[in-house]
């Protein structure tokens, strides 16, 4: 799995270099949190199907 990943950051407001700052086996699949490194901003994936940095 990549420790990196290009992703808009909404608190520094362009895309950035996220990197992977936990990774953990559930049943649902691999659960990855997603790290911005200029700022406080993580969002989580699992299995690459919920990505919690979208929005309802």
């Amino acid at each position: 799995m990549a420790s990196e990943l290009e992703h808009e950051c909404p608190n520094c407001g362009e895309e950035k270099t996220f990197y992977r700052a936990a990774a953990t086996e559930l049943h649902l699949g691999q659960k990855t949190k997603w790290s911005c490194p200029d700022c406080d901003y993580a969002f989580v994936r699992i299995n690459g199907d919920i990505d919690s940095s979208v929005s309802a």
